[in-house]
């Protein structure tokens, strides 16, 4: 691949036609993009811990989550990534994310929703903010 900057203007040129090296050229150009939307507007996530006795706190970049284990899951988060947290009254607890890394920023994300995922019987764990969970009927009560 060759790199150009020409007034600004930063473009990608592929050395052939090869299917490799076409997809190289789109991998490449997205990965750019995404360097300069980072830092020039930056990412942003939000979760929602959905469930009762759910909670979350954070000391600078130490995150802990009570998410109804019998321990606390704490989590040491990169510089690169700054965090904040919101425990408001009657409204699910709130994890904001935010850094220029797209892929590393989304890297994190997962690995806290991994802790407790969204079941599909009662909708309980952590999930972004407006995401829908499909949920399941359950058992129903046996006929006689």
């Amino acid at each position: 691949m060759k790199l150009t900057l020409d007034d600004g203007v930063l473009s990608i040129e592929r050395p052939s036609e090869s299917k490799d090296h076409k997809s190289l050229h789109g991998l490449y150009r997205s990965l750019i993009n995404n360097m300069i939307i980072g830092v020039s507007e930056g990412y942003r996530k939000e979760l929602e811990l959905v469930g009762v006795g759910y909670r979350v706190s954070n000391t600078g970049q130490l995150l802990e989550l009570s998410l109804g284990f019998t321990h606390s899951i704490f989590l040491e988060l990169s510089p690169e990534i700054k965090v904040e947290t919101k425990m408001e009254r009657n409204k699910s607890p709130l994890i904001i994310l935010e850094s220029c890394d797209k892929q590393l920023l989304g890297q994190v994300c997962a690995k806290i929703r991994s802790f407790r995922a969204p079941e599909p019987y009662k909708g309980k764990g952590v999930r972004f903010v407006g995401e829908h969970v499909r949920r399941k009927s359950g058992k129903t009560a046996a006929s006689k």
